[in-house]
């Protein structure tokens, strides 16, 4: 799917995928994101952010302040910590 950039901002569209399955990389500040279903021998990855520490720090911050907003508006969702390791 294929977004506008923001208004001010020249460049091309941004890409935008749908993602369920993640994986710190090399180093804690290389993270892949893909999809995973239940059945599917591998998940298929089809993204890498590579940021320096500051930044990723930064979105951290951001993933933060989103989900307790998001929690604060409709209901606390439940950890799959457990479901989500089965599957690496």
């Amino acid at each position: 799917m294929k977004r506008e950039a923001p208004e001010g901002q020249s460049g091309r569209q941004a890409d935008a995928h749908y993602a369920n399955y993640f994986h710190v990389g090399l180093n804690a500040f290389e993270v892949e994101f893909g999809q995973h279903y239940d059945g599917g021998k591998r998940p298929l990855m089809h993204m890498r952010i590579i940021a320096a520490p500051f930044y990723a720090k930064a979105l951290l911050g951001l993933l933060t302040t989103a989900i307790a907003n998001y929690e604060a508006s409709y209901a606390e969702f439940r950890h799959h910590y457990d479901l989500i390791r089965s599957r690496v």
